[in-house]
């Protein structure tokens, strides 16, 4: 798992059949001290995140597994809201969800 922040919303006119129903976000992955890490990506939302949340997401053949026993075609999947997390590295930091 990840942690990231949804940045924002992906609209689809068209998509796969096993896509249709679910929300589609645009999320920024984080390092442990709350910094962009790496570039944004697309990941299917299965928890209800919203825009400035903070997020766990999976990547690969687990971001499937939520959806269970449907089969969802994404390789990215937002499976958890984060409240909050500490860093310790050099003194420590809160960082809201």
């Amino acid at each position: 798992m990840q942690v990231a922040r949804v940045i924002g919303t992906v609209v689809c006119t068209r998509k796969d059949e096993g896509l249709r129903a679910r929300t589609l976000l645009l999320v920024q992955p984080l390092a442990a001290t709350g910094e962009a890490a790496g570039k944004p990506l697309v990941a299917s939302d299965s928890v209800g995140a919203g825009v400035g949340e903070h997020v766990f997401f999976v990547r690969g053949r687990e971001a499937s597994f939520p959806y269970l026993p449907a089969e969802v075609p994404t390789d990215a999947a937002i499976v958890a809201i984060v409240d909050h997390w500490t860093h310790d590295e050099h003194g420590s930091r809160t960082h809201p969800g």
